[in-house]
């Protein structure tokens, strides 16, 4: 329990790290945050595969590849829902919030309540990775999580702060985005803790929405700024380290 909770404050954390270097490189290229979430974007890919998905069809028996289909799509479609909602970072940064420095401050909230809403699931498939008790697992899936987390706590510095919102204030509400990825890790290591019965269907719902986060929000956003061959590269590059890392943990 211990080693989970200090997972889940690591994984909730990097969102706190990467506001913090938000402060620090305020003028940080496109380019260079692109490649940096390009290559979470391919960890995170690789995790839900390797660590999430195969795991759920394994553990779901003669029925395996039925309950991962359906957990698969039922991750996707309730982030779809979270979207048609809230929308998310490929769909707000550019627009009024990051352009004009008298942006509006209660799209700016909007935008911040919209990362906070998707750490939650996010958190949940850490939580499960560690549910289904093979360590490896979960610390690899937690890892691309948070390599995710630190670029996108980079992102929400700027819309805040042009906004007119205190440098204190930013931090804190930076920090409250992480406490939900927290609390989500917890929520997804009890569920299935509690009942060994729906870990096939909770390690796919966890996968179906790591794979949603990167088709739909991770990719669009690192081919936005003409970075595309190296944002691909970067994507394949984050792949392969989890995969050799997969295999030699064995």
């Amino acid at each position: 329990m211990e080693m989970v909770l200090i997972t889940a404050i690591g994984v909730g954390g990097a969102t706190l790290i990467g506001a913090v270097l938000g402060f620090i490189f305020k003028k940080v290229s496109h380019k260079f945050s692109d490649i940096v979430l390009s290559f979470a974007a391919g960890v995170m890919l690789s995790a839900a595969v390797l660590g999430l998905i195969i795991p759920s069809v394994e553990y779901g028996g003669d029925f395996g590849i039925v309950i991962t289909v359906i957990g698969i799509f039922a991750g996707a479609l309730c982030l779809n829902l979270i979207d048609k909602l809230v929308p998310h970072l490929h769909k707000m940064v550019g627009s009024d919030i990051e352009s004009h420095n008298n942006a509006n401050l209660s799209k700016v909230l909007l935008f911040v309540l919209a990362i906070a809403i998707h750490n939650l699931p996010e958190g949940i498939a850490a939580g499960v990775g560690f549910g289904s008790g093979d360590v490896n697992q979960a610390f690899l899936i937690a890892g691309g999580i948070a390599l995710q987390n630190i670029p996108e706590g980079m992102v929400i510095i700027g819309p805040m702060l042009a906004a007119g919102v205190s440098q204190k204030k930013t931090l804190l509400i930076a920090s409250i985005t992480g406490l939900v990825e927290v609390i989500g890790t917890l929520i997804g290591y009890f569920a299935v803790s509690v009942s060994t019965a729906i870990l096939p269907f909770a390690l796919a719902f966890a996968g179906g929405t790591m794979l949603y986060v990167v088709s739909d929000e991770m990719i669009p956003e690192t081919h936005a700024h003409g970075c595309e061959r190296g944002a691909t590269y970067a994507l394949l590059l984050g792949f392969c380290v989890m995969l050799i890392s997969d295999v030699l943990l064995g």
